[in-house]
């Protein structure tokens, strides 16, 4: 491979869920702190781009773990452009254990954006030079389709979107999306089995202030949610997403 950045991590104790391995949250996380140190060593960091009121806004994602690592475990995160559009990077993710393994994959697709003026603008040639691209993907998942909204969907779970969920966008965080996804799911899954992929797109956004509902469907069959995240009163659609889960194995269950 060529023209990938590595982001090397060890495992905090806070990062842990309660089976003591790191949370899909977790992940997330370090995922997209890899990718911000990446925009950091072009001489491109979020907080020189947000000065001209640009940004990169995360339009589509994919997480897939075969294993998250536990405490004080160290792992490598590594990043790499794989295509670009006129406005999208398409941004590939692996995860390495210890040993060279890859333990998880990841891929998202990425708008250069006017934060002012709320629309796609053009990638700076600069940008697309420094960072080149590897035209290697990380996960056989296709991220441009879409994943339909629930139709006539029951009950769901209601959050008021507060200040700390946006970002130096104005925009409600993804990792915060996953939370509300998750939080939707049944305590029977949670206690039982492990996120194993999750397969997200981002349509409308929520604003400080409003309530979005979460809800989730359940197909028995291959223990997976659809799910969709909606604005309460207008309908909108926020976000739709899609989630299998395995069984935890009993030597790691708490």
């Amino acid at each position: 491979m060529k023209n990938y950045f590595d982001k090397q991590f060890e495992l905090r104790y806070f990062e842990m869920n309660k089976f003591g391995v790191a949370s899909p949250t977790t992940m997330l996380t370090l995922l997209e702190e890899t990718s911000a140190d990446h925009c950091y060593a072009i001489d491109h960091s979020l907080y020189m781009l947000g000065e001209k009121d640009i940004g990169w806004v995360l339009v589509a994602g994919t997480l897939q773990m075969d294993r998250y690592p536990g405490y004080k475990e160290k792992i490598t995160i590594r990043t790499w452009l794989s295509k670009y559009t006129s406005i999208r990077g398409f941004r590939e993710h692996y995860v390495y254990d210890e040993q060279g393994n890859i333990i998880g994959r990841g891929r998202g697709i990425w708008v250069f954006f006017d934060i002012e003026r709320r629309r796609p603008v053009q990638i700076f040639d600069e940008i697309r030079e420094r960072w080149g691209e590897c035209n290697v993907g990380s996960i056989d998942i296709d991220t441009t389709k879409k994943i339909a909204p629930l139709k006539n969907p029951n009950g769901g779970l209601h959050f008021r979107v507060n200040k700390y969920d946006t970002d130096m966008y104005r925009h409600v965080n993804n990792i915060r999306y996953l939370e509300w996804v998750v939080e939707s799911v049944p305590d029977e899954i949670i206690d039982n089995y492990y996120l194993h992929s999750i397969d997200g797109r981002f349509i409308g956004e929520a604003n400080y202030g409003e309530t979005v509902v979460s809800f989730s469907e359940f197909n028995a069959s291959n223990n997976s949610f659809v799910h969709t995240v909606k604005t309460e009163g207008t309908g909108l659609v926020c976000a739709t997403a899609k989630s299998i889960w395995r069984r935890v194995p009993s030597t790691t269950t708490k």
